[in-house]
């Protein structure tokens, strides 16, 4: 360890986008379904990929910054959250709003703003979203993890309210909630909602909506009701944006205008902007994919709630976790295992996490070849036992 980095990052584990990267390599000749990831299995329809093709050669001067303020893209977007939660157009403006080299960048403001120098800790229920402790421990801030219902992934509501009322020196000033959840897909509750509406005004409570167009569920209307909540979505699962990394904050005017001084300055290239705002601009076309997106969920959980083996939960997102379920093997962790790498050989790319599998949908083509692939695979491991 190099004498001047500080001694506790020695303990962290860096984010991985592709974990489990093992040496067992696809066969060839299978087609490759990179279904990891929870992005958009459609790319840009080829009419917007020209209008950004032109915006690149005729406005953007790659020898100028970046527009710093992002004014522009903050109007479009406003305009977007009043219009999709059937708002007045007038309620959220550009001043609630705050835009991020994805969630990320915005996580982590939102931690340096609150918590930084000792001031406070964050609250997460596990399983969920990693980044948000691993940007909590990068900064040096203590996290405090409680648990979830092992059926339905809600969370310990109990053990987070008496995590709240114990922990000090720090205390916990941010909440963390997931609104569907990731890597479980399943959205807030009414009694989860009541728990968050009645946190206290002192602690900063962050509801992640980066599914909310397969969701259709919001609670950026209340946001005006509680200005210590802060909303976060992203261009990179609906708006098939994930190449350009942008991510959005919907916040009280006070909180946003902390959020820009904590920013780094021109933190979003010109391309970003340009695609983020042609997106806002073509929402409409963008999201005319969800409903088949929202139908092939529904049959890639019917097909595997048929297998008497697995265990699938039910998801209000654009992927699909399962787990195995107990006794079906002699051992679930190193049949889970064996399943991960059946697929990857055979071409499905899937996460293993939180001891299950989260499969993203895909197009009617590749969720085909999943159910295949999985039959495949649990018939010749049940075979193995």
């Amino acid at each position: 360890m190099l004498p001047f980095i500080r001694s506790d990052l020695a303990q962290f584990t860096a984010y991985n986008p592709y974990p489990n990267n093992d040496t067992i390599q696809p066969i060839e000749s299978s087609p490759q379904d990179r279904l990891n990831a929870n992005e958009s299995p459609y790319d840009l329809p080829p009419q917007l990929k020209e209008k950004l093709a032109w915006t690149y050669q005729q406005l953007i001067e790659t020898n100028r910054y970046p527009d710093g303020g992002h004014e522009t893209l903050k109007s479009a977007i406003a305009l977007y959250i009043n219009q999709s939660a059937a708002l007045s157009s007038s309620l959220f403006t550009t001043a609630h709003i705050s835009v991020g080299n994805g969630s990320d960048e915005l996580i982590r403001s939102l931690l340096i703003a609150s918590c930084l120098g000792g001031e406070g800790s964050v609250l997460v229920a596990e399983p969920t979203f990693s980044m948000y402790g691993i940007l909590a421990q990068t900064l040096g801030i203590p996290v405090v993890k409680v648990g979830r219902n092992e059926e339905n992934f809600e969370i310990d509501l109990q053990a987070a309210q008496s995590a709240i009322e114990q922990t000090q020196n720090p205390p916990i000033r941010v909440v963390f909630v997931v609104h569907p959840n990731s890597p479980t897909g399943n959205p807030l509750t009414a009694q989860e909602l009541a728990w968050i509406r009645n946190l206290s005004e002192h602690i900063l409570v962050v509801i992640d909506e980066a599914y909310f167009e397969f969701s259709h569920n919001t609670i950026v209307c209340e946001l005006s009701q509680h200005p210590n909540w802060a909303v976060l979505r992203t261009f990179s699962k609906a708006f098939r944006l994930a190449a350009d990394r942008v991510g959005y904050c919907v916040a009280h005017p006070e909180l946003t205008a902390i959020l820009e001084k904590v920013r780094l300055p021109y933190n979003l290239p010109s391309f970003s902007i340009a695609a983020a705002t042609v997106a806002m601009q073509n929402h409409k076309l963008l999201l005319e994919t969800i409903p088949q997106t929202l139908a092939e969920r529904a049959k890639l959980f019917n097909a595997l709630s048929q297998n008497p083996a697995l265990q699938v939960t039910e998801s209000a997102s654009n992927f699909i976790f399962l787990r195995l379920k107990p006794n079906s093997f002699h051992s679930s962790e190193a049949t889970l295992k064996n399943l991960h790498l059946f697929l990857k050989h055979y071409g499905t790319l899937v996460r293993e996490t939180s001891g299950g599998l989260r499969i993203t949908v895909g197009t009617t083509e590749e969720n085909a070849r999943t159910l295949n692939r999985f039959q495949a695979a649990l018939t010749y491991l049940q075979s193995e036992q």
